[in-house]
Formats: C-alpha cells, structure tokens, sequence
C-alpha cells in the first residue's frame, strides 16, 4: 500500500481524484451539449448510446464523493478522539452547508438571490457528516447494520407519499427528489437525505481495511471479494427487474440501448442498484490500483488530494466558458444566469455544440485545472500551520 506525507493512501486520492475529473465530464455537458437543452441523456426514448454512456460513467461521482468521506474521517478519527472526531465532522459539515448556499450556488447560478435554494451534492456531503457526528458514537455492528437495512431497503418506500403539506416537506428532505414551493421561496431538493446518510458510515467502517495492521494481500482480496459481490447482487437483482429500483429496464429499439436500459438506475435518490454498480466497481478498482504508479496516477493523486478546491474551481471555470461561448453562438450574458439548472433554462434552446466538442472542451479544461491543482496541493503541505487549509 503505497502513501505519502501524514499517511494518505493513494490508492484512495487516485480514486477520489478519478471521479474528480469524470464529475468535471457531466458538469461540461450541462453547459455545453446542444441535446441537454432538450431531453435527459437516460430518457430511453430519445438518447444515444454515446450520450448515455457519457452520463452513465458520471454516475460513479456522487456514491465515491460520499462513502470515501466516511473513510477519511476514519482516518482522522485514528489521530484523535472520538469527541474531537464528532467536532471535527460538525464543523466540516457545516461549512459545506454553508459553501453549497453561497459561493457553490453563486457558480452554478451566477447569482445570489434566494428565491431558490438548491440541496445537491455538497449539502448531502454536509448533512452526512453531521449525522455520521454521532452515529460514530453507536455500537460499531449495530451501525453497519443499520446503514445495510437503509441501503438495502430504502426501495420498499418509493411509494410512500405523504400528503400533509409538513409531513410531505419533511419527507421530500428525507427520500424524494422534488421542487418544494415554501412560498417566499422555492427549495430544490436534489440529493435527498436517505440512504446517503447511511452510505457514508459505511465508508467510516470501511476504513478499518486500510490501518497498519492490516495485511495488505488480505485487503485487496477482501476489495475485490466485496466489489464482485456488489456487482453480481447488481445483476441477479436486475435480471429478475422486481426489485432494487423504480426505473424498469425493458428492450428497446437496438442491443445497445437495451443494454443502456439495463444499466439505466436512478440517481434521484439513488437506488439500490445504482450505488451497487457503482460502489462495487469502485471496490474492485482500489484493489487493482493499490500499488500503481506512474505519470497519470500521479496527476490524479495530486487532484484527489484537494477535491473540494477542485469542484469549486471547475465549477466557476466551465460556468465562465459557457458565459464565453453563449455570447459567440448569438446568445446574451444574461442567458447564463441561472434560475434552477442550466439544462432547463428555456433561452438556451438552441444553444450548444455536439458531444465531441464536449469531450474536447473537458479535457482542455482538465489540462488547464492540473497545475492549480498542483500548486494548491504544494501550498497546503507547506502551510500546514493554516487551518483554514483544511477546509478547501
């Protein structure tokens, strides 16, 4: 198991810095992709292979960015006490709370109104830390079994629907991907609450795979046992189609849209299947690349070391960009500032390029982010004397 400086696994930051740079992808296509504008790249009715599979391979982000969070406060927890651990994960979910609601908002939006109020992947990560605060504090396997029953059964209350405007509020946080009207105000619930929560303790438990004691060739046969039983739980529950998420795969107009249909899971809010058959290959994944290293990993490494500098930083990038390239296809600046999401901005119809252009432009602007990332990476090793570093 190789690591660097203050015992970071880099197996782990390849993998962080990995999604990193495939989340950058999917957030590209939002704002550059003629399609985006006019249907969801997993409609089934309308997609592509190409376009799916570009969707699908961002699908990965989201479950890593939240199960290794749990695996990194595990790490910190074995520098300090259990207390302390539960401060440290209130502070830093605060703090993502409030960056989700200002300067991550002011990126996607390019405004600063709150008449809408957007709850995505930095505010799962907060609320997650703050619940996993004090689950630290129960019984190790009563935790995990706990986090198993949300994952696992989470599905069985796709139908409940409250309809008691606060008890349907209240459970849209909890389980529903929804757009509540609150009246002064509107609050997009992206990333609902369940079973994100419970993903993220499993990564803290997950951790125990990584301390020194641990042998290193029972680990990755424990990764790659874990991994394949993920994805072949993936496939037996799929086949049978009962069972693991509301969206059905059915037989479509070609081999390869019907195999995109099989793989078509829901994100929002993400099913059983969706986190087995991205989890489990990501498993598989820190298996294989434990002891790699060369050029490339390193670049990633050095991305995964600093994730939340890069996701602020991408965000405001492709945002500028898109601003740039708006106003050279005949659109205004003012298309660019954003009500609720980019893709479903009615004045943007029309605009857009084809998806090899998106594939350039991410990897451009992937090229272009590496030495920032680089040079902040450098900045926080060397000014470790600076809190404030640890939370950027």
């Amino acid at each position: 198991m190789q690591t660097n400086r203050k015992n970071r696994i880099k197996s782990i930051d390849m993998l962080r810095g990995l999604v990193m740079v495939i989340m950058a992808l999917d957030h590209v296509r939002d704002y550059f992709h003629f399609d985006a504008y006019f249907f969801d790249p997993t409609d089934m009715s309308q997609t592509n292979v190409p376009l799916f599979w570009t969707r699908f391979v961002t699908h990965f982000c989201a479950p890593v960015f939240v199960f290794l969070a749990g695996t990194s406060a595990f790490f910190v927890g074995q520098r300090i006490t259990k207390k302390a651990l539960s401060t440290w994960l209130l502070k830093r979910g605060l703090w993502l709370l409030i960056a989700e609601f200002t300067i991550i908002k002011l990126a996607w939006m390019f405004k600063l109104d709150y008449s809408t109020i957007l709850l995505q992947v930095i505010w799962v990560l907060g609320i997650s830390m703050v619940c996993l605060a004090g689950f630290i504090h129960l019984p190790r396997k009563l935790m995990i079994a706990l986090s198993l029953i949300a994952v696992f059964g989470h599905n069985l209350l796709d139908s409940v629907a409250p309809t008691d405007p606060v008890t349907s509020g209240i459970w849209t946080l909890l389980h529903v991907f929804n757009l509540l009207d609150l009246g002064s105000f509107q609050l997009f619930v992206g990333y609902p609450m369940i079973p994100w929560i419970f993903v993220m303790p499993l990564g803290y438990y997950f951790g125990g795979l990584y301390l020194p004691s641990f042998d290193a060739k029972l680990r990755i046969k424990r990764l790659f046992q874990m991994g394949a039983g993920m994805v072949l739980v993936f496939f037996a529950l799929r086949a049978f189609n009962t069972y693991g998420d509301p969206n059905l795969w059915a037989d479509q107009d070609s081999i390869g849209l019907t195999i995109a249909s099989f793989f078509n899971v829901t994100k929002y809010p993400p099913s059983l299947l969706y986190l087995l058959i991205t989890l489990g290959p990501s498993l598989i994944f820190l298996g294989l690349v434990e002891n790699w290293q060369n050029y490339w990993t390193e670049k990633l490494v050095v991305i995964g070391r600093v994730p939340m500098f890069f996701y602020i930083l991408h965000i405001y990038a492709i945002h500028v960009l898109a601003v740039f390239a708006a106003i050279l296809t005949g659109f205004n600046f003012s298309d660019m500032v954003i009500d609720l999401w980019v893709t479903l901005q009615p004045q943007l119809r029309g605009y857009g390029f084809s998806l090899w252009v998106v594939y350039l432009i991410w990897i451009l602007l992937t090229l272009a982010l590496y030495p920032i990332c680089s040079w902040y990476n450098d900045y926080k090793t060397t000014h470790r004397e600076k809190w404030w570093l640890t939370y950027l």
